[in-house]
């Protein structure tokens, strides 16, 4: 299969989750995509790359172990150190997307930049934040991008009542997506210390407003 058409079925791939949180077996997708097993691997490899979908399973213990990471180490940490932890990484992976990601991914980052209608801003940002770590080349990282997000995610652990969809603005919606661009052009422009600095600003408003810090001129909450 060309990489036009992978581009493809994993286009429609991801289209299939935004309506469901799991695909249909492999075989199924196979037969219902008319396309191998291997080029099908290729295109769920894009996507857990993206962190479009959960890094796959294996062996027995995979079948057995109902208890992820993410929901162990929610018992042992808190919304500051993970604001910590994505101030360390996301910065390195908005460098490192600046010299190693592709146009095409690239062009992902630039469509996930700008807050669709049909995504609630949680999810838009989620979506970003993952193309740009996908961008990075770095599989290792982006699991711990990933991870960090499923932490963080957990009703345990919400930052406070004014991090929920309900009460983000429509003007924090459009100062954050300006912040993605920000961080977009310097990932196209192949500027790895902009991007990194955009992306560390990017992430210390958030960590300043769960910290109860004052603002700072222009600082849009």
């Amino acid at each position: 299969m060309s990489t036009d058409k992978t581009e493809g079925l994993v286009d429609h791939l991801r289209e299939m989750l935004q309506s469901s949180s799991e695909l249909a077996p492999e075989r199924i997708l196979a037969e219902q995509f008319n396309v191998s097993r291997h080029t099908l691997r290729k295109a769920l490899k894009t996507l857990r790359g993206a962190g479009d979908l959960p890094a796959a399973k294996s062996g027995r213990r995979a079948n057995t172990d109902a208890s992820p990471a993410s929901a162990r180490l929610v018992q042992s940490t808190n919304p500051l150190e993970v604001m910590e932890m994505r101030l360390m990484i996301e910065p390195a992976l908005a460098r490192l997307a600046a010299m190693r990601a592709s146009p095409d991914e690239i062009s992902r980052i630039f469509q996930t930049a700008q807050s669709p209608d049909n995504l609630s801003p949680a999810q838009a940002d989620q979506d970003f934040h993952r193309a740009v770590a996908a961008g990075s080349r770095n599989s290792l990282a982006s699991e711990l991008h990933i991870l960090l997000h499923r932490v963080q995610n957990d009703a345990r652990l919400r930052f406070t009542d004014s991090d929920t969809d309900s009460r983000t603005t429509e003007e924090r919606v459009k100062a954050r997506d300006a912040e993605h661009h920000m961080i977009a052009e310097a990932i196209a422009q192949r500027d790895p210390i902009k991007a990194e600095k955009a992306m560390y600003d990017h992430l210390e408003l958030t960590q300043r407003k769960l910290m109860g810090l004052g603002l700072r001129s222009g600082d849009v909450i």
